[in-house]
């Protein structure tokens, strides 16, 4: 538990920084830099599986779909045609070249674009919402009457902050007080009262971001979005699980001391980011 504490301790000033005063390139390489390490080990998970992949074309793929969602090359449309399109396209050429035996051939290319799309894809909406531009939206507006300008920061620590309460939350009472199974042949330890903790509390540290640090933005309209998340890092966290247990591994890695490895300290992360993103998008369309 100490380790566990450290570590976490250590971690979140360089967090802070990266979302709330980094420059865009600092922040654009540090997702890179995520999204490379959370491929090294799903890579790594896959093959305790007894699974072959394509880990150098994963890595090069999960960085170019961070770098197109960058401004100014950032929009859907764009990631779309320039990244997903030949991504298709290029792995089950590439895998068919490098398997000899066919019956490998499938595998090494469904695995390999599962873990584009499950670590670089997800993990990638972290920088459109950092540079998030938001539309004249009331929940975005100012008493001046103006577009709030921090609202990609703003968005992002209220990412982490409803990640952060819910997984303290959940690990506080469902240590001690967890008596009911959730998805007991994924992870035992889960329960259903450390599931309902974790929501009250992601809900309850969005709420009071708003309160105190955000009272332009529209509260109802927050924790609806703040509940969806941490549903969404939830179900993140169990995935996670699901693939440990099916690699036969306790922990994705050993990187960080208490923690395990890298995807185990952003499994709900994996799961929220597109979450938040998507709750945006439908939110710009509404507006």
């Amino acid at each position: 538990m100490l380790r566990r504490t450290l570590t976490a301790l250590l971690l979140i000033p360089p967090v802070l920084y990266l979302i709330g005063w980094s420059p865009r390139w600092l922040f654009l390489l540090a997702v890179v830099a995520a999204v490379e390490l959370g491929l090294r080990e799903f890579f790594s998970l896959s093959r305790h599986m007894g699974y072959k992949t394509l880990p150098g074309v994963g890595y090069v793929v999960g960085a170019g779909l961070c770098v197109a969602q960058a401004p100014p090359l950032g929009g859907p449309q764009r990631v779309a045609a320039f990244v997903l399109v030949p991504l298709v396209l290029l792995i089950p050429l590439l895998a068919l070249q490098r398997s000899t035996d066919l019956h490998e051939y499938l595998v090494a290319t469904a695995v390999t674009l599962f873990g584009i799309l499950y670590i670089g894809l997800t993990l990638s909406c972290l920088v459109p919402i950092r540079f998030f531009q938001p539309p004249l939206s009331a929940w975005y507006m100012t008493r001046a009457g103006q577009v709030e300008s921090a609202a990609g920061t703003r968005l992002l620590l209220l990412l982490f902050l409803v990640i952060w309460a819910g997984d303290i939350c959940a690990y506080l009472v469902g240590r001690p007080l967890g008596r009911r199974p959730f998805f007991s042949r994924i992870s035992p330890r889960k329960t259903v009262e450390g599931a309902l903790a974790g929501l009250a509390g992601s809900l309850l540290a969005a709420w009071a971001f708003v309160h105190w640090f955000w009272r332009t933005a529209d509260l109802k309209t927050v924790i609806l979005i703040a509940g969806w998340v941490a549903l969404a890092g939830q179900a993140g966290d169990l995935v996670e699980s699901a693939l440990k247990r099916a690699a036969n591994q306790k922990d994705s890695g050993t990187l960080l001391p208490g923690h395990g490895g890298f995807l185990d300290r952003i499994d709900s992360l994996i799961f929220a980011a597109p979450a938040l993103w998507l709750a945006l998008v439908v939110q710009g369309f509404w507006s």
